[in-house]
């Protein structure tokens, strides 16, 4: 019998569901799942084996928000840079628009 590999997201809906009602057997008949498994997965959960926080990311998720992150500055460098470009070109050009750009 191979061994069944459950997601984090499950898992946290199931401790939830456990420690709302007060009983991991009724919720591990629900799911068809062990009641020991359930009891540890809720005992691991208050010894904070698992995150207790809802919106905790992963650490694929927290690479792309790194990855995009670093993306959005390099765009927002590139838009400071022409930016001034475009005013040092109209500073030369305008030389009487100088005390405006200011």
């Amino acid at each position: 019998m191979q061994r069944r590999r459950y997601t984090e997201e499950f898992k946290q809906q199931v401790i939830k569901e456990a420690m709302e009602t007060g009983n991991s057997a009724i919720v591990a008949r629900r799911y068809d799942l062990n009641t020991n498994m359930v009891a540890r997965w809720v005992r691991e959960f208050k010894s904070s084996k698992y995150s207790h926080e809802p919106g905790k990311t992963d650490a694929r998720e927290n690479q792309q928000l790194s990855q995009e992150n670093e993306k959005l500055k390099k765009l927002l460098g590139e838009k400071d840079l022409e930016l001034a470009i475009l005013r040092d070109l109209l500073k030369k050009k305008n030389p009487h628009l100088l005390k405006k750009l200011k």
